[in-house]
């Protein structure tokens, strides 16, 4: 039986999104999913399982017409919880990228993301209720070699919510960024990082991340890192220079790095 309430979540096709979403669902919420692509709607029928209502739209979030699709789907329904989690990936040295390729992860990551949080957080101010949790990710907290574009907007996310929670200070919406590291999802084979250290090595479990972000984000903190070994790189990140997190970024992630 459903609590009466709405959970919005992006990227709710696969991975972290995926996981978000089954949270909320078990939890009562009904739920409005979105991912650019048609797997939204098998995962809609996972989401089914609970006994709340599920609706998915399928919608390109790096625009403002998906966004705008989006939140026309909730029918002016209040929402309760926005979990921003739709994001892109890119290996590979910028100079090699095509334009379109690193713009998209750029429109997807920050301009999609940021006029999604603009319109409904306007929407949870006025009625002084809301939870928003952020997908940022360790990787904000590192130039990232070979991953340039990803890590800066990851950067952006990670400032952005903080900036973001402190302006909603003195209302009883919460904004909370969730910091995983490499998570066990398709991100890596969508961002062509297969042949990389990072790509092959053993990583986080999704179903775990997303645990770790919802329940800090129920319990109104400002952010999560996931992970005991993420919580050290991201205290490690704030001691050493930036130059020498940019040579340690390219052992992970420079093309041809993958263990055999």
């Amino acid at each position: 039986m459903g609590n009466g309430k709405l959970a919005v979540v992006t990227g709710a096709s696969t991975g972290i999104g995926f996981e978000l979403a089954h949270i909320a669902a078990k939890e009562g919420y009904d739920l409005l999913v979105v991912a650019d692509e048609p797997l939204i709607d098998a995962a809609a029928g996972d989401f089914q399982q609970y006994g709340t209502q599920v609706t998915a739209v399928e919608a390109d979030l790096a625009t403002f017409e998906g966004n705008d699709r989006l939140i026309a789907a909730a029918n002016g329904r209040p929402i309760d919880l926005l979990l921003a989690n739709a994001g892109r990936g890119l290996g590979r040295a910028f100079l090699d990228q095509d334009v379109q390729d690193w713009k998209y992860v750029i429109d997807t990551n920050v301009f999609g993301t940021t006029y999604l949080l603009h319109r409904v957080g306007r929407l949870m101010r006025d009625r002084n209720a809301g939870r928003i949790l952020i997908t940022g990710s360790i990787a904000g907290l590192m130039p990232g070699s070979y991953q340039a574009v990803y890590n800066a907007t990851k950067a952006y996310l990670d400032s952005f919510s903080y900036a973001l929670r402190e302006e909603m200070r003195g209302t009883e919406v919460t904004v909370t960024v969730l910091m995983p590291g490499a998570t066990e999802t398709e991100f890596f084979e969508r961002a062509d990082m297969l042949d990389t250290k990072v790509g092959t090595q053993q990583k986080a479990d999704p179903a775990k991340v997303a645990k770790d972000g919802w329940d800090a984000m129920m319990s109104g903190a400002g952010h999560i890192v996931s992970g005991w070994d993420n919580k050290l790189r991201a205290a490690i990140s704030h001691i050493t220079p930036d130059s020498m997190l940019a040579k340690i970024h390219t052992s992970m992630a420079e093309p041809g790095t993958a263990k055999e």
